[in-house]
C-alpha cells in the first residue's frame, strides 16, 4: 500500500477533472471502477476508484482518490493504492502501486 496527501487550491471540478482524465489517459489498461459524490451545505467530497494492469508485477492495482472541501478553503486530496503485493502473509513487491501512486503525483 502506498499513500499521498495533498492540500491543493484552485476549482474542485477543474482538479477532479484533470486527476480523472489524466488517470485514465496515462495508462492502457486504467479503469474508472466507480464514483461517488457528496454535497452538504457548505462541503463537498468525491471519490475516485481506479484500477490499472501493473506489468512488473503482473496483476492489477487499485488506487482510491479522495476529494474534500469545505467552504472555499483548500482541497483535500487523499489518494491509497492497493493490490499490488502476490504475497500470502506479508507485503512483497508494491512496486505496481507506487508507480501507480507516482502517476498521480506527475498529474498534480
Amino acid at each position: 500500500m502506498a499513500k499521498l496527501e495533498h492540500t491543493l487550491y484552485g476549482d474542485f471540478n477543474q482538479i477532479l477533472h484533470r486527476i480523472e482524465s489524466g488517470i485514465l489517459s496515462g495508462s492502457i489498461s486504467a479503469t474508472l471502477e466507480d464514483a461517488s459524490d457528496f454535497y452538504g451545505e457548505t462541503a463537498r467530497c468525491s471519490v475516485r476508484v481506479f484500477e490499472r494492469y501493473s506489468y512488473f508485477g503482473g496483476n492489477r492495482v487499485s488506487m482510491n482518490i479522495t476529494l474534500f472541501q469545505s467552504g472555499s478553503g483548500p482541497i483535500c486530496l487523499s489518494a491509497i493504492t492497493s493490490g499490488g503485493s502476490q504475497a500470502t502473509f506479508f507485503k512483497v513487491n508494491t512496486v505496481g502501486e507506487k508507480a501507480f501512486l507516482d502517476k498521480l503525483r506527475e498529474i498534480l
